[in-house]
């Protein structure tokens, strides 16, 4: 049996039921004689409760001591993990990201990383222990400084120990019982996915889709890691997450490949806002001024959209989405900038919500983005903006439009279940 890497979320772990609890499951996996490398997050909402706590003592707390304070919660969580792991009989040894070799760069709260040199944690599995390592966290290269990863920064942890360490795969447990082809919390009738293809779950982890996080599936594809989304609260068989489906036994047909579904599902999005850029010249360079100042501003657009201009006035509107969380640096820098630009005023956005269909199969299935647009239009969803992939349409909405939107697109495809209705153990989908 090879190496697995588990990583439990927040909610998992809650509280000190879920700690023990999940140290049964590791405790498990232990005796199947795997060797096992655990990733734990803080419990529950304590990051959240530290980012309050922060916000009550300074209005902008300094990066290096705010990634400091925000580490403490996976410490907590990962020495009360080995606790109980030592309570089952096992031998356990937690790791911070620094002792666990995560090495980062130098960018405070949203830190990549850059190497993973895991010398203490294949130590501690020789020696026959469970290695716990606090996810979202590291160190970084040139100041030794502790830093965070960011949001869904104990999934990419994981998925880098696992390609560090050469796992066979990389388990994330979390409190529903896989990917589902949308959000089990706003349609009620989603289905679980069986596989699901490393391109489609890019799509929806992009379009908003929570269970796993971009960055986390970014660094799998790169690495070929196969990634295993699980509930920690059942035993049921979750999400397998890919480059090639996994082989399924039957006993008429023998071994046959999972067959990837035309539509993988439909993810939604509220976190973002929209700007808009009012009468910019239409010629070559000013719309590379606009995104040059973004990007100088270290902020990540998502949908870009340029209108026609109009011909009296040679001047056109340029639209993009960005992280809510973003938006007023994105308007201070612009406003900055108008001068070289040459805009003419700037409009800010954020009662807006992201609705995406995401199917490998729609590049050869015509009638797909017909079927979206008439389901939404039944709806009386307004569109704002488009956006299209080999892979996926993307609309921007009303946020109010949101939720019956999702639930018009999901039943226009075929997607509700028939059976038992999806179920969220922890009520947070993380």
């Amino acid at each position: 049996m090879g190496l697995v890497v588990q990583k439990y979320g927040g909610s998992s772990v809650a509280d000190a039921e879920g700690i023990k609890r999940v140290a049964k499951r590791i405790v498990e996996a232990k005796k199947n004689g795997h060797q096992v490398v655990v990733v734990v997050s803080a419990m529950g909402d304590t990051t959240d409760e530290l980012i309050d706590l922060a916000g009550q003592v300074s209005p902008m707390p300094a990066g290096r001591e705010f990634d400091m304070l925000l580490t403490a919660g996976e410490r907590i969580s990962m020495a009360l993990l080995a606790m109980a792991i030592k309570n089952l009989g096992h031998e356990a040894q937690s790791f911070t990201g620094s002792q666990a070799g995560v090495i980062t760069d130098s960018v405070h709260n949203k830190a990549r990383i850059i190497d993973v040199t895991p010398g203490r944690i294949r130590t501690a599995l020789d020696e026959g222990n469970i290695a716990i390592v606090a996810g979202f966290q590291g160190v970084s290269q040139d100041k030794k400084d502790i830093t965070t990863l960011g949001r869904g920064g104990s999934d990419t942890t994981a998925v880098a120990l696992a390609a560090a360490l050469d796992a066979e795969v990389c388990e994330i447990y979390t409190d529903v019982d896989g990917v589902f082809t949308a959000d089990p919390r706003v349609v009620k009738k989603a289905r679980k996915i069986d596989w699901i293809s490393f391109e489609d779950m890019l799509e929806l982890a992009s379009s908003g889709s929570k269970v796993l996080l971009h960055r986390c599936v970014e660094y799998a594809r790169r690495y070929n890691i196969p990634i295993h989304v699980r509930s920690s609260f059942s035993g049921l068989q979750g999400t397998w997450v890919s480059s090639e489906p996994p082989v399924r036994k039957t006993q008429q047909q023998g071994d046959q490949k999972v067959e990837q579904a035309i539509i993988s599902g439909v993810a939604h999005d509220t976190s973002e806002a929209k700007i808009t850029v009012v009468g910019v010249p239409d010629k070559p360079g000013e719309a590379a001024s606009i995104f040059r100042t973004i990007a100088d501003a270290e902020i990540n657009l998502d949908m870009v959209v340029q209108n026609v201009s109009a011909a009296s006035t040679g001047l056109t509107d340029i639209s993009f989405t960005l992280p809510k969380t973003e938006g007023r640096k994105a308007i201070d820098a612009l406003e900055r900038n108008k001068h070289g630009i040459g805009f003419d005023s700037l409009r800010y956005d954020d009662q807006i919500g992201k609705i995406s269909l995401v199917g490998a199969g729609m590049k050869t299935n015509p009638g797909v983005t017909a079927s979206f647009f008439e389901a939404l239009s039944d709806a009386g969803v307004n569109i704002e903006l488009i956006s299209t992939s080999e892979i996926r349409i993307s609309v921007v909405t009303r946020a109010d439009d949101v939720t019956e939107a999702v639930r018009a697109v999901h039943t226009a495809f075929g997607l509700d279940s028939d059976s038992d209705e999806a179920v969220v153990y922890g009520g947070t989908g993380r």
